[in-house]
């Protein structure tokens, strides 16, 4: 289970660490796990904090958002209700996010690392930027970019990929959150008035649709990669097949005719 510290933690919720303290202040947000004096966030933080963010732009108060609080917890038991928190904060991934210089990049990327491809990667959210140094969320990513690049590919293609993914996985995801939640509604109508019973069934639906829908888009992806590589590649190997053989159709024409003079 992931764990974030409250800058972190500030910036994966799209909020301040000003903010955390205020909710914590409050009462709206528990306080963290300490580990000496630092103080740990978990999943369920995160997923309070962004619930917190969408109640205020709807216009409650902070009075309003405590009292909503108070009844949500009171109608069901703690540990149920963290763990439907927790489950709907969870990391998707159990990636670590890493930390890089700008030479750091410039030795994964070299000459393609310019102001305006890093500023690029910035606002595609493959880095962001921590200080004096860039936080990355996905390694696994950015490594995949580099590998691309150690084969010839520039930064701006690899950049170009990141985008198309971003966009269309996006969209898939949308698609398929809209659908397990439409699912969640129609059985129960009133996530709040849920049973302490069905708080935990929906937490159990929701941590098993991650690893499903994880399965979904690889087996996928995998069938159009093998699809386009052949429509691609294959159409490519065909047309360089014919003018081999038409260059050595040509070139056996012309040693007969040399032969019959």
């Amino acid at each position: 289970m992931a764990e974030y510290r409250i800058d972190e933690l500030a910036r994966l919720a799209d909020t301040t660490v000003r903010n955390v303290r205020v909710y914590q202040d409050r009462g709206l947000l528990a306080p963290p796990r300490r580990e000496g004096r630092v103080g740990l966030y978990s999943e369920a933080h995160l997923a309070r904090l962004r619930l917190i963010g969408q109640l205020l732009r709807r216009g409650y108060t902070f009075a309003n958002i405590g009292e909503m609080f108070e009844v949500w917890e009171r109608g069901g038991d703690l540990s149920d209700i963290l763990g439907f928190e927790s489950a709907v904060g969870d990391a998707w991934s159990d990636e670590i996010a890493d930390y890089l210089t700008l030479n750091d990049l410039r030795g994964l990327f070299g000459k393609g690392v310019t102001p305006r491809t890093v500023k690029r990667a910035l606002d595609l959210r493959v880095i962001e930027r921590d200080g004096l140094r860039f936080r990355v969320p996905s390694p696994r990513l950015l490594n995949a970019g580099s590998e691309l690049v150690k084969h010839g590919m520039t930064v701006d293609s690899v950049l170009d990929i990141a985008e198309n993914l971003r966009e269309k996985i996006g969209d898939v995801a949308e698609h398929m959150v809209r659908r397990v939640a439409d699912h969640i509604v129609s059985e129960h109508p009133s996530i709040t008035g849920m049973e302490s019973e069905e708080i935990a069934e929906v937490s159990g639906l929701i941590r098993h649709v991650r690893p499903l829908a994880q399965q979904a888009v690889d087996a996928v992806l995998a069938q159009a990669m093998a699809e386009h590589l052949n429509d691609v590649l294959g159409e490519q190997f065909a047309q360089d097949m014919e003018e081999l053989y038409d260059g050595s159709a040509g070139s056996r024409g012309g040693e007969s005719a040399v032969g019959t003079s």
